[in-house]
């Protein structure tokens, strides 16, 4: 797949899918906790969380799978809640793909035609039209057997594509996939997504696929969104613990910002920041910690390394100040990296230090 012009972020106005107040239990337990999110013409959301926090649940709701508990689920202008699945203008692509091992790739992608009583020369245009654009058209008379991963995948897409949904569902695609592969698929299905201006709801667990693919991320722990934001607030600007926790890496510091303006964690470290007075919980990505002779006049502590982890484009510090603990990432030359036991001098970067109050 050419990716050499994928389509920038654009944001969307017109509401494709509309969660509203969505509710599912089980019993005494609660999979999705009063869940409402518009997702816009052309959107990729992802709903991003640990295993078990119910978004797969609030996917499988969207398709019709589940029922919901409480709560509306529209589509455009139709209220679909109640409408059975086979009647939701939706595509799905589940995490095995769950392609028919006895019918080759083009029948594979038919199926849902016939089911539709689509006429068989529209039929076969719309097969060979979808392979194209999935650049499988040399494969078509091929058993899923014969396919690499990656391959079944792009059938599985192309199936989903190929009955023109108002929405694609994507269920962990990369899940079973090798690491390269992952990343390079995950690049094709971004530029085909966008190039198509298809409306998706994305699910992964994984926060690199989140952060690379989203135009939104929604951030779920324990059936509950912990935060709606693009890829740059939920990173930049965590609005509690656990996302701040989940996405990325990060140092947390107990404590409270005084009256001049520092904030002076319960393990003695003090630096400046740009917060009101009052008990906080500082965060501080490792990128903002930095050797003091990259930032000359700003406080300097000095810091023994605990370890250090060779990471490739980077090493990953692990600092002690006092009592207190950081993160840290550099980059050396070649024998120039911090060994465990030596003693450096840092600066914390006010600028990207994040608060959070709450106690998740």
């Amino acid at each position: 797949m050419n990716m050499s012009a994928v389509p920038a972020r654009v944001t969307k106005t017109n509401t494709v899918v509309s969660f509203r107040g969505i509710e599912k239990s089980y019993g005494a337990f609660q999979a999705v906790a009063a869940l409402s999110l518009d997702i816009r013409q052309g959107e990729l959301v992802c709903l991003l969380g640990p295993s078990g926090c119910g978004k797969t649940t609030t996917l499988r709701m969207l398709a019709g799978f589940v029922e919901p508990s409480a709560g509306e689920i529209w589509l455009d202008e139709d209220n679909v809640t109640r409408v059975p699945a086979y009647r939701r203008d939706v595509g799905i692509v589940f995490q095995n793909y769950a392609l028919f091992p006895h019918m080759t790739v083009a029948k594979n992608v038919e199926y849902g035609l016939v089911n539709i009583n689509m006429p068989k020369a529209a039929r076969q245009a719309r097969i060979a039209e979808v392979l194209r654009r999935v650049e499988l058209q040399h494969l078509a008379d091929r058993y899923p057997r014969a396919l690499s991963g990656g391959q079944q995948q792009r059938v599985a897409l192309a199936r989903a594509l190929a009955l023109q949904p108002k929405v694609l569902l994507l269920d962990e695609p990369f899940s079973n996939l090798d690491a390269q592969l992952r990343v390079r698929l995950r690049e094709e299905l971004s530029s085909l997504i966008r190039g198509l201006d298809m409306t998706t709801l994305f699910v992964t667990h994984d926060q690199e696929e989140a952060l690379t693919l989203a135009d939104r991320i929604v951030v779920m722990n324990k059936g509950a969104v912990e935060q709606i934001g693009t890829p740059e607030e939920i990173y930049d600007s965590p609005q509690t613990r656990f996302v701040a926790e989940f996405i990325g890496t990060c140092s947390l510091l107990e404590g409270r910002v005084d009256e001049g303006g520092d904030f002076l964690s319960e393990r003695g470290l003090r630096f400046p920041v740009a917060r009101r007075p009052g008990a906080a919980t500082a965060i501080i990505r490792p990128e903002y910690v930095r050797h003091a002779a990259e930032a000359p006049g700003a406080p300097v502590h000095r810091a023994v390394v605990e370890t250090s982890e060779y990471m490739g484009a980077a090493t990953r510090l692990q600092l002690r100040v006092g009592d207190a603990r950081l993160l840290m990432d550099g980059r050396y030359a070649p024998g120039r990296r911090p060994r465990a036991g030596d003693e450096i001098d840092i600066v914390i970067d006010p600028t990207g230090v994040r608060f959070v109050t709450d106690g998740n």
